[in-house]
């Protein structure tokens, strides 16, 4: 057994040069201690690129004096970088999450080196990716070099989320927790929604939901259900109860009947104590989670996903608000497509109806700059506090109609006159 040399965080991205790529594990397994060791070196490097998806806690390297050095090309935006993202100087990806790996695989985007954090080898020399495989798998799989953080607190994972240690070329140790995400509670709008589209959930079906507030309020109101699954690309602390109380047994699944399936998990620290060294959770690799063709073979898929607005063909934008990149394409669409090819299955756009500031989220038209996240072909069901309309086999008049009657009541007439100006 070849255990990796341990440094300090110093020594450790020494390896890192100018004009390098680097990939930085996300969610909560973001490596701190390694990002803020390799900012210090900012008057050393320059055009250091950073890839990454979702990173939590504070992104240095968008902030003066070490943006001068480095740059991010990110394949999702989480707040934490939302503003460089949308400078001048860093940029984003439109890409779906289970295409990500084929950047790395077919050398479109080569790393040279790859951050992460991993749980102490066991006595195998093998670590755990703990709460996040998602893309970080073939990341270390082709970078050329991988640094790793070791941390006690990292959650050893069942699934593909596996490394040899002989396969870290550096390492640091730190002993702290992992980043846990808070759960926040409900508002009274995503509590009639949660409620509505609980409704639509079957006995038997197989579950994809994120974190927030709807969600949370989905999973609370499936009590009294049987036999439900999960195959997901990441679920948060919203399905314990659902667990412990044998709702969700994926007794009906078809592929990996009985096991949760994700790629990555964010929550409090109760979650990560839950997925520590539990066979029933697996997490695999976003080109697995988020493969339609695997996703369709689950009976009933449910998948609920949120927007930032829907226009009155039935066109959902969940990325953008007009040409401003506020989160990406993610996987949204891999589930969307996966659920209406499934058994049974329904596709789920949940939103509010109206913005904090009482803007209507059901639009005449996308705003100038406004990507499509969803097309009009692929959606099915959208729901918001005012009740639930199925889009699928409608027309665009009868879509039109379909979502005035969901939108927020002071915004229904000026709807309708836009509904008529658009089709008379």
């Amino acid at each position: 057994m070849n255990n990796p040399k341990i440094l300090s965080a110093q020594q450790a991205v020494a390896i890192v040069n100018s004009g390098n790529r680097i990939f930085i594990q996300g969610a909560a397994m973001t490596p701190i201690t390694l990002i803020n060791a390799l900012c210090e070196r900012y008057n050393e490097l320059t055009d250091v690129e950073i890839l990454q998806i979702h990173t939590e806690g504070k992104a240095k390297y968008t902030e003066e004096p070490y943006s001068k050095a480095f740059h991010i090309n990110s394949c999702f935006v989480a707040g934490n970088v939302r503003s460089a993202i949308n400078s001048n100087k860093s940029t984003y990806i439109p890409i779906f999450l289970s295409e990500i790996h084929n950047l790395f695989r077919r050398n479109l985007l080569p790393l040279d080196v790859a951050f992460i954090q991993v749980s102490p080898p066991d006595k195998h020399g093998y670590c755990s990716l703990g709460a996040s495989v998602d893309i970080t798998l073939p990341a270390i799989q082709t970078a050329k070099k991988v640094i790793a953080q070791i941390n006690p607190k990292v959650p050893r994972t069942h699934g593909d989320g596996i490394i040899h240690s002989s396969q870290i070329d550096a390492a640091i140790e730190v002993n702290e927790p992992i980043f846990a995400k808070s759960i926040t509670e409900p508002t009274e709008i995503e509590k009639q929604i949660g409620k509505h589209v609980a409704e639509l959930i079957e006995d038997g079906a197989t579950l994809q939901m994120g974190i927030g507030g709807i969600p949370n309020v989905v999973l609370s109101n499936l009590q009294n259900h049987k036999n439900l699954g999960i195959h997901t690309e990441m679920f948060s602390d919203g399905i314990l109860p659902l667990v412990e109380s044998g709702v969700i047994t994926g007794a009906n699944k078809e592929i990996k009947t009985g096991k949760l399936v994700t790629c990555f998990a964010l929550g409090s620290p109760d979650l990560y104590n839950f997925i520590d060294d539990n066979p029933i959770v697996h997490f695999k690799e976003a080109a697995y989670t988020n493969d339609t063709a695997i996703i369709r073979r689950n009976p009933k898929v449910t998948a609920i996903n949120s927007a930032i607005e829907i226009d009155l063909t039935g066109q959902v934008c969940a990325d953008t608000i007009g040409k401003y990149q506020f989160s990406g394409v993610g996987g949204q669409m891999d589930f969307i497509r996966g659920a209406a090819l499934s058994e049974g299955g329904k596709p789920i756009i949940a939103m509010p109806s109206i913005t904090k500031n009482g803007i209507s989220k059901i639009v005449p038209f996308l705003k100038e700059g406004a990507g499509v996240t969803t097309t009009r072909a692929h959606v099915h069901y959208i729901a918001t506090e005012y009740g639930v309309v199925n889009l699928y086999g409608k027309n665009l008049k009868q879509r039109a109609k379909e979502l005035i009657a969901i939108a927020h009541p002071d915004h229904r007439e000026q709807l309708e006159r836009d509904y008529y100006t658009q089709f008379s």
